[in-house]
């Protein structure tokens, strides 16, 4: 999915585009997903790919990364893709959607993970589609 910045910009809110397209970070706790436990895909905000199931959603018991909403694993394999990041001299690794390369959040360790992989993921970077 290629769509000019200007495109991006008319169809994300500022802070979509913040996060999406410049690579930002919501304020921690702020995010209207981080709750969110109901049955259903968190998809991509900017394309709509089915990123995360709930049934991989969990509780991170990480200090300083419990303020964003928590995955274990993501969808599908092919649904995000990870690069390194070395941004603010620090090693992360990045988690982009794999449909239109927007930024999601970031990839730790996380023994309390079911999986022990802990998927940092911004909640403007996401929707939401409930299942019956």
């Amino acid at each position: 999915m290629k769509l000019s910045e200007d495109e991006w910009k008319k169809k994300l809110t500022p802070e979509q585009y913040h996060i999406l397209r410049e690579k930002g970070t919501e304020t921690p706790f702020s995010g209207k997903l981080l709750h969110q436990d109901s049955n259903g895909d968190f998809v991509c905000a900017a394309c709509g790919t089915v990123l995360f199931h709930s049934d991989s959603k969990y509780d991170s018991t990480i200090p300083g990364l419990e303020g964003w909403p928590s995955f274990a694993d993501a969808a599908k394999s092919d649904a995000v893709e990870l690069t390194d990041d070395n941004t603010f001299g620090m090693h992360r690794t990045e988690v982009t959607c794999k449909t239109c390369g927007s930024h999601l959040g970031h990839l730790f360790d996380d023994e309390s993970s079911p999986t022990g992989k802990h998927y940092c993921i911004n909640s403007a970077a996401l929707d939401f589609q409930e299942k019956q």
